[in-house]
């Protein structure tokens, strides 16, 4: 297998870091390694193979000679940059929300559609939100026995859902209660995160719904080819440091039953069933947090279905910066070799 040139846009954010990470330990053939970032960063090194990179300023001639990037960068650098990169020979693996939902831009979960990976005609291949990724892998192998309709999900997602700023602020804010000092300002959220619940991710638009929420419709229904799908979603942001859980509803079109789903969850790649209710054993957070599984139990019949519907509910947890950011796109970048 031969190497090849990496490059990491926003090598030192959380992903990024994470991003490296992930290449070491699934032994990813990085010949070279670029890291890039903002001008801020400069100075700064990342370890990599037992050595001390400097960390680069992301901009166009950075990416002369560059085989794949990896990007952890937010929209509005994405959108200035990965098109020059691509313009010089490199395929673009993407972590931000600027091209999902491109026509001609794959957005790809390895586990469901990784064929689309090979038609990427502007060297550009998007991941999907990270609660759209932990949501999915294991609904897909569900619908490959029954054919999903409908999806009513809830996402309860953590701190580090908003980067570093997130990880920052949920950690000050315990300090600060800790302490009986006043909290200020909350940073990277609307309200206070810490014992706190916070019903809105990104801005609201049409319906009330936020765009976090309409995420998982429209992705999910490129990711999986289901252009009627119907999805109903609700985000909300939890003061958890890292992993995040869903509350997941599924319609089927034909019959499923509880021990078929549970045996195929069982055998599924990317999922870990935990599942047994005697020795209160379900996905927890801190269970699924520094590994690539998506972890799901719960998995019963949904009461609230008419009679002769075919509908289950399971609960499932991720790491959202491993399988549900960084390790995603690494997976994807590995059938490009």
């Amino acid at each position: 297998m031969s190497e090849k040139t990496v490059a990491i846009l926003g090598a030192t954010g959380v992903v990024g870091t994470q991003m490296l990470e992930c290449l070491e330990e699934r032994g990813f053939p990085v010949g070279r390694l670029v890291p890039l970032a903002s001008a801020r960063s400069l100075g700064r090194r990342v370890r990599f193979g037992g050595e001390e990179i400097p960390v680069r300023e992301a901009a166009p001639e950075a990416f002369e000679g560059v085989d794949i990037v990896l990007g952890a960068a937010g929209d509005e650098q994405a959108r200035e940059l990965l098109p020059e990169a691509a313009l010089r020979g490199a395929v673009c693996v993407d972590n931000s929300h600027a091209f999902r939902m491109d026509e001609d831009v794959p957005l790809v979960i390895p586990e469901i559609n990784a064929e689309d990976i090979a038609n990427h005609p502007r060297n550009i291949i998007s991941n999907p939100n990270c609660a759209t990724i932990i949501g999915l892998v294991p609904l897909w192998p569900l619908h490959k026995l029954a054919q999903v309709k409908r999806i009513v999900a809830s996402t309860y997602q953590a701190a580090s859902g908003a980067g570093m700023p997130g990880l920052r602020e949920l950690e000050r804010e315990a300090r600060a209660l800790a302490l009986g000092e006043e909290l200020g300002e909350f940073g990277p959220f609307a309200h206070q995160l810490a014992y706190n619940l916070i019903p809105q991710i990104g801005g609201f638009g049409e319906g009330g719904y936020t765009s976090e929420e309409l995420k998982m419709l429209h992705e999910g229904r490129k990711i999986m080819h289901l252009p009627q799908l119907r999805v109903n979603c609700t985000c909300v942001r939890v003061p958890v440091m890292r992993s995040h859980s869903e509350s997941i509803t599924v319609e089927f079109e034909r019959p499923i039953g509880v021990e078929e789903a549970r045996a195929a969850l069982a055998q599924a790649p990317g999922v870990k069933l935990v599942d047994d209710p005697e020795t209160l054993a379900y996905p927890m957070p801190l269970d699924s947090s520094d590994q690539d599984l998506i972890l799901v139990g719960r998995v019963r019949r949904d009461l609230s279905a008419p009679e002769g519907a075919s509908s289950l509910s399971f609960w499932c947890c991720g790491d959202q910066i491993r399988k549900g950011a960084a390790t995603n796109a690494v997976q994807i970048a590995e059938h490009l070799l």
